[in-house]
Parts: C-alpha cells; structure tokens; sequence
C-alpha cells in the first residue's frame, strides 16, 4: 500500500482512512515492534498523569464550564487538521477510535461528551491555557501539570519518529 498523500493540509477524513488502512495492514508488524511496544505502554500511563493533573489544578472543570457555559472552548472546530495521520495511527495502536463525524459543529472532531477522545494528542491539545485560566489559576498549581505534559509529549515525539521509521521500513511511510 502506499501513502496516499497525508500531508497536514489533506482533509480530516483523508488521514483517517490512511491510518486505518495502514493500521489494518501493519498494525501487528507495528505492534510487534519492540521499540513501539515500549512507548505504547509508556505513553498511555504518560496521558493519563497528565490528565490527572490538569483535573488536580482545576483546569479541567475550568474547561468544561467554558464549554458548557459560555458556548465555546479551546477545541473548536478545525483543530483536527492539526493531526497527521502518524499521530492518528499511534492512536489506533492505543485503542482509540477515530470519529468519522464530529459531535457538535462548532467542535473539533475529535471531542466527546467527557472531553477528547484521543490518547495521543497535538502539542497545543496538550499544553495549550488560555488567559482566563492562567488568571485563575496559580504557576504553583500548574507547573506538576506541565512537567507531566513534558513526559507525555517526549514519549509521543520517541513514539511517532519510531513508528515513522517502521512505515519507512514497510514502504509506507
């Protein structure tokens, strides 16, 4: 199979279809992989401590009353075509699924009911803050976060350069 063109330009479902069909076809090969196998376990744990600790600081609450209150929040529509389809593979390979459609109009694709559906996210999906949480809440309350942001997105640079290199190796990459 080979790469159909997954620039960060393509349309959202143009990504998706070639991380699933790349994911159907190499998935256990990519899988199998000891290097990838290690930062998969790595990074599931990495997500979750930094998603902890935006619920510790409260910033997940701030997000969530933004959203529900106000009619708008930092994942609006269009932040999906920030992904690639790599990125959108790794989350295959963490279990995720990829919404063929988005939620809400006015919302990224990739946005649930409980927040975003992916485990592997974009650098500003990870540690971007608005204004109004940086006003209320404190450095001292967000500086645990961003140390763990800093885990979760080292893991996931290691993780997506591997399974890059692997596609490279398959001739899909």
């Amino acid at each position: 199979m080979s790469d159909p063109g997954t620039s960060l330009s393509d349309p959202i479902a143009a990504k998706i279809a070639w991380a699933e069909a790349v994911y159907r076809e190499h998935g256990a090969a990519l899988r199998g992989d000891a290097a990838i196998a290690g930062l998969i376990e790595r990074l599931g744990p990495a997500a979750r401590a930094s998603h902890d600790a935006m619920v510790a600081a409260g910033i997940v609450e701030l997000c969530a009353a933004c959203e529900r209150d106000e009619g708008g929040s930092c994942c609006g529509a269009g932040l999906e075509n920030r992904y690639d389809g790599v990125t959108l593979l790794i989350n295959l390979l963490l279990g995720a699924d990829l919404p063929a459609e988005r939620r809400d109009v006015k919302s990224c694709q990739f946005l649930g009911p409980e927040g975003c559906l992916l485990t592997a996210r974009d650098v500003i999906c990870v540690n971007f803050v608005c204004q109004k949480i940086t006003d209320q809440v404190p450095p001292s309350r967000i500086a645990p976060m961003r140390e763990r942001e800093g885990i979760e997105l080292e893991t996931l640079f290691a993780l997506h350069s591997r399974v890059s290199a692997v596609l490279r190796e398959l001739g899909d990459g």
